[in-house]
């Protein structure tokens, strides 16, 4: 489940949807935002324009009646004031008139001097409940400051939009992220589905299957067009796969039958010279000849079947301590010939699901190499081991080794380095390594083994399923 939700996390469209959620959010909180300073900004204005009326209409009256006309004009709009608040106060904020009780301590704190506009709350009776109430107001200074006389109207309603709108902003934000995190989640949840059945389908091409093909929902949206796209490009290859091998095997097969036929003859030959008393050395030397090129085209038909995953159906489970100990024992009269000592280690419970015969001669192509390119005296190392990755099927030598740079080409067909050109062989002992290693899904690595080279391949154990890997991971290092 977990694993399954960090998937989800990781995926382009999750990615995409949460950043477009993301967006969206900020978007809304900038639009919200805008909305509420202009909201609150209007309001203020219209309160602002009401308290400018008033007290104009307050300054007029003082102007023309006095004193005595501001007190009576202020008493007779606080008696039915609606929203707007009078309190007119000596020097010291005694209240003469008004219908606020007390002059604002805010306005009192906040105030230098007579024009500015402040907010302040007070106290005011709603069905005979008191509630504060907040009110924005300017003060006018009457008779040189001998008395004050402050003028607000109730913004209280100002008050709770602003209130609607700081509730709702983060609901609103966290709702749209929510609601963008599941959409992501279903939609790649979606997207994961039809691109794991792809995967699941590549991967068993890879595998050799050329028959598989990635299934179509239906929908005709863009995967099921990248599915048809797919398939016949999978046709056509399976076609030119197909066409390939046949024409392969048709080469193959009819240029060694007449070489195992020319081989019989040269056999002949060489038998009634030899019972004749002659000299049969340049029979012989075609004879050698003749079995080279049956090797190169066994070889170049084995690659090509172990490429196209023609073998799959004889994967069975087998120990790589036998394949080991039976390639050992083939090879060790040819390394005591040569004066080189053979050694094996093996362990137990090495399984592994494999096609014998590949991983054999895969492992007798590493002997073989390292037979021939080890000097009298040198050791040749076959190993079995189980790191905690896998099982480790190696080969190590104390030859002259392969230099890093050719590491990665060593395996291509028909390739010989130059210090072999005049060693007998055909340069495709390693290409054979490299696709037994491609057929299994194991890593084939050179490496330096101080001196000489160490070419290991990297099985899964038994009932261990594995993603196919690279076949080939050179070293810095020199060795073969």
């Amino acid at each position: 489940m977990r694993t399954t939700s960090l998937r989800l996390l990781r995926t382009q469209a999750f990615r995409i949807v949460l950043l477009y959620a993301v967006l969206f959010a900020v978007s809304v909180t900038a639009l919200l935002g805008f909305t509420y300073w202009n909201t609150r900004r209007t309001l203020d204005a219209q309160a602002d324009q009401i308290i400018e009326a008033e007290i104009t209409g307050l300054s007029e009256q003082y102007k023309n009646l006095g004193w005595q006309g501001l007190y009576e004009s202020v008493s007779s709009r606080s008696a039915d004031s609606g929203l707007a608040l009078y309190i007119l106060v000596d020097n010291a904020h005694r209240r003469i008139a008004g219908n606020l009780d007390t002059w604002p301590s805010a306005v009192t704190a906040g105030t230098s001097s007579a024009g500015e506009y402040v907010e302040f709350d007070y106290e005011r009776r709603v069905n005979n409940v008191p509630e504060t109430r907040r009110a924005r107001g300017r003060v006018l200074s009457v008779e040189g400051g001998t008395f004050l006389l402050l003028v607000a109207e109730d913004v209280h309603d100002r008050d709770l939009t602003q209130h609607m709108f700081t509730t709702t902003l983060p609901w609103t934000v966290g709702l749209i992220l929510l609601l963008g995190l599941a959409g992501g989640g279903l939609m790649s949840q979606n997207i994961l589905s039809r691109l794991d059945a792809i995967n699941r389908t590549s991967g068993e091409i890879i595998a050799g299957d050329l028959t598989r093909r990635v299934p179509v929902t239906g929908a005709a949206d863009e995967f099921d067009v990248l599915a048809e796209n797919l398939n016949r490009m999978l046709d056509r290859i399976e076609r030119l796969m197909k066409g390939l091998r046949e024409v392969t095997d048709s080469v193959a097969h009819d240029l060694r039958t007449p070489l195992n036929r020319l081989r019989q003859r040269l056999e002949q030959s060489q038998a009634r010279l030899q019972s004749a008393g002659q000299d049969a050395g340049e029979i012989e030397r075609a004879i050698a000849e003749t079995d080279r090129l049956i090797a190169t085209f066994n070889a170049l038909l084995l690659i090509a079947e172990t490429d196209a995953g023609t073998g799959r159906g004889a994967m069975t489970v087998l120990d790589l301590d036998s394949v080991a100990r039976d390639v050992a024992e083939l090879y060790e009269p040819l390394a005591e010939e040569k004066g080189i000592r053979l050694k094996l280690a093996t362990g137990a419970g090495t399984t592994i699901e494999g096609n014998r015969s590949l991983v054999a001669q895969a492992l007798a192509n590493l002997v073989d190499n390292a037979i021939k390119y080890t000097p009298a005296g040198g050791q040749v190392s076959i190993a079995v081991a189980q790191p905690s990755d896998g099982i480790v099927l190696s080969v190590a030598d104390t030859g002259p080794g392969i230099p890093a740079e050719d590491r990665l080409r060593v395996v291509e067909r028909f390739v010989r380095l130059e210090a072999s050109r005049s060693s007998p062989g055909t340069g495709l002992g390693l290409s054979l390594v490299a696709a037994v290693a491609h057929f299994h899904g194991t890593q084939l690595r050179l490496e330096d083994n101080h001196p000489g080279l160490k070419a290991s391949l990297t099985f899964p154990k038994a009932g261990r399923v594995v993603p196919i890997r690279p076949t080939l991971m050179a070293t810095k290092s020199a060795a073969e």
